[in-house]
């Protein structure tokens, strides 16, 4: 009733001010909409028309801007109310990956994604997923569209590299190491895979190049030894590749770089012995290992003179550097065995039987040992003594007595090389035949990359077993 009212009062007043207005305004305005047709209208009409007109304008404007803004406001909630799914998604996938339940959270990753396919962190970790179930093209295809969302989110080219290495696209990851470094030339993590990944695939000199950038970062001073320890390593190994191809004297200069480094770094030396033999200057060769063993004492310069002298048709110059070794250390069961056991490779049955008789301590856990006083029974026609000999060599359920052996993580080895296969360390083989030398090291010392698995050559030194 009330609003019937009221408009009955505004009809009431517009029609008493028109009417006013319109006497006070009397005549006429001649109105021209074509050249042919025109029609006449009062003043007050003519105001009254341009008004109306302006409000209809006013209104749509008005009401188009409305109309706009409540669209835009429409879609903004419906992106709120998207993102606060896609969220959900995730951290709940991101939860059933922690509980291990896997299959749940591939299938919430997946849903979160197929309402945005650009989603980089729920790329990222499907990918990291569909790698860890050994999915490598999946995870490569998920991390290249997120690295494509995103291209410098340096985690997601990390977690790309590890897909191509898993795949071994090696070059590929090579390059995303190069992404990161481009991006971010000091980033650490990817200075030290890109340099395993050299190593692995035995590109020696760029691992080195990489090792002098990560010493030149500010370590603490723990890892910075551990890396300088690696740097000895990774120069012999460039020196190792060079004279292989056969570039001495360029492998001549990466040696006695990692020497100066370390004077006890003895795969170092045998590879300048190495250098002189190729060079045809054995006696040369000779006198670096003999100066090498006056200052290391290492049996293993021992072997390596050996064979020198035995391919060189003197067996008594070897002997004689085993003689004088002893008459400075006689007590030293080491070479007392050696030395035995090159008078039983030279067929000298009785300097050979002389010797190892008289060896105390080891022997109950000697293999070679027992094996080579057995056959010296048998020369000497002594067969009870062979058969107690034989027996303990056979009750040995597994061979503990090798030529060589790793100090840091007991693999055993037929022959010599400048680095374990096993443990991927340098300058760690050892000669020392005993059980007591495999006792577990304290894991000090620096560590490379994993071992590879394929084989590690190296320059090798082969010596003979029994």
């Amino acid at each position: 009733m009330l609003r019937l009212l009221i408009t009955i009062f505004f009809v009431s007043a517009g029609v008493f001010i028109y009417s006013y207005f319109r006497e006070l305004n009397p005549g006429t305005v001649l109105i021209h909409t074509s050249s042919s047709a025109e029609f006449e209208l009062s003043p007050v009409t003519l105001v009254l028309i341009s008004m109306a007109i302006g409000a209809v304008f006013v209104t749509f404007v008005v009401g188009l801007q409305q109309t706009a803004h409540a669209i835009i406001n429409w879609r903004s909630n419906r992106l709120v109310r998207r993102k606060e799914k896609v969220d959900t998604l995730h951290r709940d996938g991101t939860h059933a990956f922690m509980s291990k339940r896997t299959m749940e959270a591939i299938t919430l990753f997946e849903k979160a994604l197929a309402i945005d396919p650009n989603r980089a962190d729920s790329l990222l970790w499907l990918g990291n997923i569909y790698r860890a179930e050994q999915n490598f093209p999946e995870a490569i295809r998920l991390h290249q569209h997120a690295h494509r969302v995103d291209e410098r989110n340096i985690e997601v080219l990390l977690e790309l590299s590890k897909d191509l290495e898993g795949a071994k696209r090696y070059e590929e990851a090579l390059q995303s190491f190069q992404k990161i470094l481009k991006l971010e030339p000091d980033n650490l993590t990817a200075l030290i895979r890109k340099r395993d990944l050299n190593i692995r695939l035995e590109r020696w000199s760029e691992a080195l190049e990489i090792q002098h950038r990560l010493l030149k970062a500010h370590l603490p001073n723990q890892e910075k030894e551990a890396e300088n320890a690696l740097l000895i390593g990774y120069m012999y190994e460039v020196g190792r590749q060079l004279l292989e191809r056969g570039h001495p004297d360029k492998a001549r200069r990466y040696f006695r770089g990692a020497i100066k480094k370390d004077r006890s770094f003895l795969p170092a030396y045998i590879g300048l012995g190495e250098i002189l033999i190729h060079e045809g200057k054995t006696k040369d060769a000779v006198e670096i290992l003999k100066k090498v063993y006056t200052r290391t004492r290492s049996v293993i310069i021992l072997h390596r003179l050996e064979e020198l002298f035995l391919d060189q048709g003197e067996p008594g110059e070897i002997i004689r550097v085993y003689q004088d070794a002893l008459q400075q250390d006689p007590q030293n069961p080491v070479l007392q065995f050696y030395l035995g056991k090159l008078y039983y490779r030279l067929e000298m049955i009785d300097e050979a039987f002389d010797i190892l008789s008289t060896i105390e301590g080891p022997q109950d856990h000697l293999l070679d040992y027992h094996k080579i006083m057995a056959n010296l029974f048998l020369r000497k026609q002594q067969f009870e003594q062979a058969i107690i000999e034989l027996k303990k060599a056979l009750s040995f359920k597994k061979r503990v007595v090798v030529p060589y052996i790793c100090t840091q993580c007991q693999q055993e080895s037929v022959e010599w090389s400048g680095r374990c296969r096993r443990c991927a360390r340098w300058n760690t083989l050892t000669a020392l035949p005993w059980l007591e030398a495999t006792q577990p090291a304290d894991g000090s010392g620096a560590t490379a990359a994993s071992a590879r698995a394929i084989p590690y050559q190296g320059i090798a030194s082969p010596f003979e077993t029994v």
